[in-house]
């Protein structure tokens, strides 16, 4: 039987749920605009900007702030960094999931 999975083996960072949904939304998505981002997650723009934030300081998500036309516009993609977390995480996940489910031990 294999190391048993610990809570702390879930990425803390990616684990809050506003957090989770902005990486799962980008990892579908190879950029999505923060107006994009707002309304798919039903979030403020401080709420979003906040987690964003931790998100860029943690290295996971790059923030592209540029102009369209005479209008602000912001994009968010995940790093390479943030997309092996992203996986990382995942692959956590399963893990736990597959040690509840009798039928996944028997097929390993």
């Amino acid at each position: 039987m294999s190391e048993p999975v610990k809570p702390d083996d879930l990425d803390a960072v990616i684990h809050e749920r506003v957090r989770l949904a902005i990486v799962a939304a980008l990892a579908v998505s190879p950029q999505l605009s923060f107006n994009e981002l707002k309304s798919m997650l039903e979030l403020t723009d401080g709420n979003l900007s906040a987690h964003a934030r931790t998100l860029d300081e943690a290295g996971y998500l790059v923030v592209e702030k540029s102009f369209q036309g005479r209008r602000p516009y912001t994009s968010m993609r995940l790093t390479p960094k943030g997309r092996r977390a992203f996986d990382r995480y995942l692959k956590t996940l399963r893990q736990i999931v597959d040690r509840g489910n009798p039928a996944a031990e028997d097929s390993s």
